[in-house]
């Protein structure tokens, strides 16, 4: 069975910062739309699941970060700064005369968070959907960390080969079996592009495998999350193993030490990807802070 959307989507092209961008919107054309930031190796066609659950029509835009989906793709190393840049860029020129509500999911949660720490007052209101870093790094790690980068670059590492979109729906559902085969179908559809030989493989530039030569540095991302002054609703999965892996830096009263205007909520039967698993109970969640802007 096939997933179909309750709200159509609009599939746009934006050039941003030089590279074409891939938008997708949904809701009125006129209104001010919310930014929906999406993770790692995902796209912004599939919150389709989350505005499909929502009760009233918001003006909403999820963008395919450079070097995912259809956005433009470098063929050589990213650099995490530009996901800034690149936001930057997107609010100027989509929400140029008022703060703009930011969702976003793990990596686009991150990136949310510390842009609204740099540019607070570009912002009203940040959803983070376990946006919430990495665990810390030890200097003394740089050196075996660079002389990996460097190897790497030598034979660039590449995303699996599936012969069919169903098989890539099917390995989706075996890692994760809270997602229903419509909602995989709508994923692998989303998240892979043919190939030459009639595969399938993940729509995302090889050179996101790249590890990143920079090792995490958690102070400068929690400086940044220190000065987000906006309202920050954070959801976390219950099933989620993602703030385990921070260990008394994931505990509710650390994150709160972040955030200085935190709304902690955990959806208890969800995992990280919670858009995708839970999107009837995430949208009661997010509903109430979207309403306030459209």
């Amino acid at each position: 069975m096939n997933y179909r959307p309750r709200r159509a989507p609009r599939h746009v092209t934006l050039e941003l910062r030089g590279l074409n961008h891939h938008l997708v919107r949904w809701g009125p054309r006129e209104a001010r739309p919310a930014v929906f930031l999406h993770g790692w190796a995902d796209t912004g066609a599939t919150f389709q699941f989350l505005v499909d659950a929502f009760e009233g029509e918001h003006a909403i835009v999820a963008l395919d970060w450079r070097g995912f989906g259809d956005s433009a793709w470098l063929g050589t190393p990213y650099w995490f700064p530009d996901y800034l840049a690149d936001l930057d860029a997107l609010l100027d020129a989509l929400v140029p005369d008022a703060p703009a509500t930011l969702l976003g999911h793990s990596m686009g949660g991150n990136i949310a968070g510390l842009y609204a720490g740099i540019r607070p007052e570009r912002v009203r209101a940040v959803v983070n959907l376990e946006g919430i870093g990495l665990p810390r790094t030890e200097p003394d790690g740089a050196p075996a960390r660079y002389r990996r980068w460097l190897d790497q670059l030598k034979t660039l590492p590449a995303f699996g080969r599936y012969r069919s979109r169903a098989d890539f729906a099917a390995m989706l559902m075996k890692k994760n079996p809270r997602l229903s085969a419509a909602r995989a179908a709508f994923v692998a559809e989303s998240w892979t592009r043919e190939l030459a030989d009639g595969s399938f493989t993940v729509s995302a530039d090889p050179a996101h495998r790249l590890i990143y030569p920079v090792p995490y540095r958690r102070d400068e991302s929690e400086a940044c999350w220190r000065r987000c002054i906006v309202p920050v609703l954070m959801v976390l999965g219950g099933l989620s193993d993602f703030r385990d892996k921070l260990g008394s830096e994931g505990s509710d009263e650390y994150l709160h030490s972040i955030y200085p205007n935190l709304t902690l909520a955990v959806l208890a039967r969800a995992g990280h990807m919670m858009h995708h698993e839970e999107p009837e109970a995430l949208a009661a969640l997010v509903e109430p802070w979207l309403s306030q802007t459209s």
